[in-house]
């Protein structure tokens, strides 16, 4: 998991560009985005709790807040959280399962996905697992 503040911190070749009209925020660059969905959250909800044998997903906090948990398949570890807010980009690599707890706000992300995800293929490569946020 990696994550990082497209309003805030992008890597080089990404920019972010600025002037009396406003700002644009590079997000991706020389990236295969094969599929890009917007996911509207109810609030104290939970989504997730799966993993990917071959899409890399990327999602984009456009409102609201969520605790973002993680851990690798296979793991005896105990998964760990951070807090993923407006304007952060959250990573998740294959074959690290991941679940989303929704505060009592709701919220909106945007997710992009290197590999299948939509349409027909959506659960193609998404593999279900037990609940792995720590306090249920």
């Amino acid at each position: 998991m990696t994550k990082k503040n497209v309003w805030k911190n992008v890597d080089y070749p990404l920019e972010i560009h600025s002037d009396e009209r406003g700002s644009i925020a590079d997000i991706f660059y020389n990236t295969k985005i094969d599929h890009v969905a917007i996911i509207k959250s109810e609030p104290n909800v939970i989504r997730g709790n799966h993993y990917h044998k071959e899409t890399t997903q990327h999602i984009l906090i456009t409102k609201g807040s969520l605790e973002y948990w993680h851990k690798k398949v296979n793991s005896d570890d105990v998964s760990e959280m951070i807090i993923a807010n407006v304007g952060d980009l959250v990573s998740t690599p294959p074959f690290e399962i991941h679940a989303l707890k929704i505060g009592s706000e709701g919220n909106e992300f945007i997710v992009f996905s290197e590999g299948t995800r939509g349409g027909k293929d959506y659960e193609s490569d998404t593999f279900r697992v037990n609940n792995i946020i720590n306090e249920f």
